[in-house]
This record gives structure tokens, C-alpha cells and sequence, in this order.
């Protein structure tokens, strides 16, 4: 027993994280992916089947022989390609510098890009505000011998953003080498966009901060719970693909709705990208033949189009049920909200024990409801803050399908005239 005992102190105890936790403590009472007598509003997936006005989901693809074989580490050229052209067609028409097949590496999902990034990052200082998503910590965590993470105050009155014409000075005074954000935040549903989104990637390439922007929710843009026109991405501001210090970071897996295809793509200068396909030799080697090839197809501008506007013509509609239902159950929720598929709700007004995010979530797992508390989205890699933030938040999703999505926020309801 000893023997092994000393043998397992060879590992480190991993933690759960985020929405990993929540689900791990709703299994222990039952909870299963697709359990009908749950509803899951902590999912940090959109809803995934058939959706009107969008084009039938993809049910079969073929695999060639040559895809039996390992594949480029950046992923194969007809789809870095068709990446390439989806951005310069909804945000680069006009501009004389336009990305290419060599600005794109693919990676099976979007954690996997990020720790390519993280890889090959030099001994820097990298920003961040919270609440982010909860991913990030350990992605800090495993690189602490090279990257100091610097956590950036924000304010209440901002949705926890910092301000574009604070940003400049921020790096500044922190003396940043590269900043780290979600736009759209995960999890308030801040966005950042036009002007304001500008003036960050303007103040960035002024003081020599490289930009690593979490685009994943990029096409779940509202306005006043409206669909709004277009995505949005940080794409439509860089002035040289190949010489501004900006990695852009999407895929799949919430635009497109298909997190099971664990796709994701980073663009960015030539350079860069050839070292991210150096550093996925050591780290994955690679993305899947097969699945590069069938996505090929989704980005086709007609089916892109009609998927994306359908997504927000769905998902505004249920924007507008969380809000509606959450604001008359006494949370307070953002105006500013006009992203992701996340509200952001203050709790501190419910009664107690429901103040409280932590108490609230046990609470509401007791009803068959998951919710993700609020503090779980304020990463500390280091461990060296003495309170922990946002234990009167409650992130509650919007992903399900809305049959779901209701019964769950009047399962919430009752929760809380339980408590009255």
C-alpha cells in the first residue's frame, strides 16, 4: 500500500472547474446529459438539433483514403482556406490585407487552441479581468514558470469590461506584454464591438500588447433581445494580418452548434501560426482528417449565412424569456447584456439562503434545475486573493432548447417562493 501510495504522489490532484463541477455534483443526484426530468440552465453548449430557419444538421460525411493518414499539424489546406475567406468576406472586403490559408492553425476545440497559445508564450506578464471564463485559470496554472498573469480591477457599472479608453493606460501602468479576453464574456454577455473594439486593438498595437481574443460566441449578438445585424470580431479592426499582434480564437463548437466536432481555429500572423503547428507536434499532433473534411461544407457563405441569422433569431427570443423571468424572480440582470447565450444575474436581493451563489445552486440541484455560481468565474491561477468575488452571481444559460429553458426557470420560481 505504501508502494503505491509513493507511486500516485508522483501526480497532482486536478480539480474540477466550472460548468465540469456543476455537472459532477448534478450526477451524484442523477443528472445526465439529456435527462428529461432536468433542465440544465448551467450547459455551456447552445442547443444542438434542428432549428428553424437553419439548414439541416449534418447527420453523415464520408471519409477518403488519404484521411486514414496523420494530417498537418495546422490542420489540412482546404478548410485553413475556407476559414480564410469566411473572415475576409464578413470583415475584410475593403481591406488591402487579407488573411490566407497560412494565417489559420485548426485545433480540436478551443481549450486545445488556447494551450497551443499558452505554449508558446515567452516569460511575460498577460492580463486579464474576471468574470472569465473559468478555463483560463489553468491554463495560467500550467505556465507560471513563464507567464505572470495580472489580474486588471473592473467595475460593477461597467459589467465588469474594462473601458476602451482606459485600456491603453492599463497596459501600460501594468507594463503588459499580452492581454487575454472573452468577446463576448463569458459570462456576463459584455460585448465589445465597433469603436470600443478599435480603440483596444488601436491601444495594443500602439504599446506592443499582443491580443489573444476568445471569439466563440462571436455570432450571438442582440440588440434589446433583437437579432442583430451581424457577428462581431476583432478581424474587422487589424489593420496587417501579418504584423499586428492579434491571435483570434473560434470554431464550431457555439456558432455553428456543433461542440461534438471539437473544431476550433486560431488566426493570426504567418509567423505565429507556423510556431503554433511546432508546438502541436509536442502537444496533439494535429486535427482530424475526417472532421476537417465534413466542416469544409459549413462554412460555405449561403449555409453560413442562413445558420447564423437563424441562430439569433432563436436565441434572441429565448434572451428575452430568461430576462423577462429572471428580473420578475427578483435577480438583477445587465441591460448591457447583448451576447452569448448567458445571463449574468445578481441575486443579492433574493432572500436567504438564495443570496448566496453556492447556496442557491445546492438549492436549486434539489428541483432538478443546474445554475453555475457566480464565484466559479473568478480565476486566480496564483491562489493569493483573500475573498473570492461574486458569490451573489448566478450565470444561468439560455442553451436549451426553449421547452427546456422555460421548465427550468419555473422550476427556479418555485425554488424561490419556497424560500418567501
Amino acid at each position: 500500500m505504501e508502494k503505491i501510495k509513493k507511486l500516485l504522489g508522483a501526480f497532482n490532484e486536478i480539480s474540477d472547474i466550472g460548468v465540469i463541477w456543476v455537472i459532477d455534483e448534478a450526477a451524484k443526484l442523477g443528472y445526465y446529459n439529456g435527462n428529461p426530468e432536468w433542465a440544465n440552465l448551467g450547459q455551456g453548449e447552445p442547443e444542438v438539433g434542428e432549428m428553424p430557419g437553419a439548414p439541416d444538421r449534418i447527420k453523415n460525411f464520408s471519409i477518403e483514403p488519404g484521411d486514414d493518414r496523420y494530417g498537418p499539424l495546422n490542420g489540412m489546406a482546404e478548410l485553413r482556406t475556407a476559414i480564410a475567406a469566411y473572415y475576409n468576406r464578413l470583415y475584410r472586403q475593403e481591406k488591402k490585407s487579407q488573411y490566407t490559408a497560412a494565417n489559420v492553425s485548426i485545433a480540436m476545440g478551443g481549450r486545445l487552441a488556447l494551450t497551443r497559445i499558452f505554449s508558446i508564450f515567452g516569460t511575460i506578464k498577460v492580463g486579464y479581468k474576471v468574470p472569465e471564463y473559468p478555463a483560463y485559470e489553468d491554463l495560467f496554472n500550467y505556465q507560471l514558470d513563464r507567464v505572470t498573469p495580472i489580474c486588471i480591477p473592473t467595475r460593477k457599472e461597467d459589467n465588469y469590461a474594462v473601458p476602451p479608453n482606459e485600456f491603453a493606460t492599463i497596459i501600460g501602468d501594468y507594463k503588459l506584454d499580452a492581454f487575454l479576453l472573452s468577446n463576448p464574456c463569458n459570462s456576463t454577455g459584455h460585448v465589445i464591438k465597433g469603436d470600443a473594439l478599435n480603440t483596444y486593438l488601436t491601444a495594443a498595437k500602439k504599446q506592443n500588447c499582443a491580443l489573444i481574443i476568445d471569439e466563440v460566441y462571436s455570432h450571438f449578438i442582440y440588440e434589446n433581445s433583437k437579432p442583430a445585424a451581424g457577428p462581431i470580431s476583432g478581424a474587422a479592426y487589424i489593420e496587417d494580418v501579418n504584423n499586428d499582434a492579434v491571435l483570434i480564437v473560434d470554431g464550431l463548437t457555439k456558432s455553428f452548434r456543433y461542440p461534438g466536432w471539437r473544431l476550433a481555429w486560431i488566426l493570426g500572423p504567418t509567423n505565429i501560426i507556423e510556431d503554433l503547428g511546432r508546438a502541436a507536434s509536442g502537444i496533439d499532433g494535429g486535427p482530424s482528417m475526417p472532421i476537417q473534411r465534413a466542416a469544409i461544407q459549413l462554412l460555405e457563405p449561403e449555409r453560413a449565412n442562413k445558420e447564423t441569422q437563424a441562430l439569433r433569431e432563436v436565441f434572441s427570443h429565448k434572451q428575452s424569456i430568461t430576462l423577462a423571468a429572471l428580473r420578475e424572480f427578483g435577480m438583477l440582470c445587465s441591460t448591457d447584456a447583448n451576447s452569448t447565450f448567458y445571463i449574468w444575474a445578481d441575486i443579492s436581493q433574493l432572500p436567504p439562503p438564495l443570496n448566496n451563489s453556492e447556496s442557491f445552486f445546492k438549492e436549486a440541484l434539489k428541483h432538478k434545475v443546474l445554475v453555475v455560481p457566480g464565484h466559479l468565474f473568478d480565476i486566480d491561477p496564483r491562489k493569493q486573493k483573500k475573498e473570492i468575488k461574486f458569490h451573489n452571481y448566478i450565470r444561468c444559460s439560455f442553451g436549451p432548447e426553449e421547452a427546456n429553458l422555460v421548465s427550468g426557470l419555473r422550476r427556479i420560481e418555485q425554488l424561490i417562493k419556497s424560500f418567501t
